[in-house]
């Protein structure tokens, strides 16, 4: 058994946690993401000139990209430290703790997480297995590359925002021409990123279990509403009139693309699987107002 802890960078009661969940469950195998140990190496410098904490060896370290290899990971911290320990974890079940203010990937509290932690290790113990939720991923691609999946949103955008920037875009959804026109790029968003980028630029709320994709144009000269489509739908953008443009996944991977070009995208094959309790999707909106 092989428990993943990822915290929040430079957030001690992130380290805190990370070090309570150690002490707590020091029956199995626990790693923590390298950067996270290396910030606890520096608090062990300070408080303990260096040695062993009284109850506590150093732990063992790996990036956070090594760990699918895991039986569950368990994310602390906001939602971009979801996000980030969720690429890593690729098929591996993920739970996210909430230390964050609004938390619609988390929804463990910081007071519930190791009794939930440890109710998650019975169930892999005793079952092999415990209940998930699919979260599905979307895909970016051109003629010669493929961006790591995305959990909130794919963003397709021009240089820089702003009157006379932009790019040209003809977007379609299995062929079928939705808009054309120019506009400071394209946000295409899932389910769970709908309470994220996509809402700063006017795209609706879509709740979690509603399969669709929202396609949402940034600052167009002649906007179209946005267009909510099945989740199996094939999206194209055909990206001209600029001198350069740039696809971003989930707001941490970029490609830069030149066009005239065109990007496709699909829904990834692996979605992410969260464990835990379901997150009150509801009770986490009203943390918007």
């Amino acid at each position: 058994m092989k428990l993943g802890l990822v915290g929040q960078k430079d957030n001690p009661r992130a380290r805190s946690l990370v070090e309570a969940v150690r002490m707590e469950l020091d029956d199995i195998d626990i790693v923590v993401d390298d950067v996270t140990a290396e910030a606890l190496a520096d608090d062990r410098q300070e408080t303990y000139g260096g040695v062993a904490t009284p109850e506590l060896d150093a732990p063992e370290r790996i990036p956070v990209a090594d760990m699918a290899g895991c039986d569950i990971v368990v994310s602390i911290g906001g939602d971009g430290t979801f996000l980030h320990a969720a690429r890593g974890a690729a098929g591996t079940p993920i739970m996210g703790v909430n230390l964050g203010e609004v938390g619609f990937l988390n929804a463990v509290s910081p007071n519930d997480a190791i009794e939930t932690i440890q109710n998650v290790v019975a169930d892999l113990r005793d079952d092999g297995e415990t209940p998930t939720r699919k979260l599905p991923r979307l895909e970016a691609s051109g003629e010669d590359w493929t961006l790591p999946a995305a959990l909130n949103e794919i963003v397709v955008q021009g240089p820089q925002r702003g009157h006379g920037n932009g790019i040209g875009v003809t977007i379609r959804a299995d062929d079928a021409l939705y808009t054309s026109g120019h506009a400071d790029g394209v946000l295409i968003a899932t389910p769970t990123g709908s309470t994220a980028y996509n809402l700063s630029e006017g795209g609706p709320l879509v709740h979690p279990n509603v399969p669709v994709w929202v396609v949402t144009e940034m600052a167009a000269e002649r906007p179209m509403p946005p267009l909510v489509v099945e989740d199996d739908t094939t999206i194209t953008i055909r990206i001209e009139d600029a001198t350069s443009a740039s696809v971003v996944s989930d707001g941490r991977t970029t490609q830069e693309v030149d066009p005239p070009t065109q990007i496709t995208l699909e829904q990834a094959e692996q979605p992410v699987h969260v464990a835990g309790p379901a997150l009150e999707f509801f009770t986490a909106l009203g943390k918007l107002e």
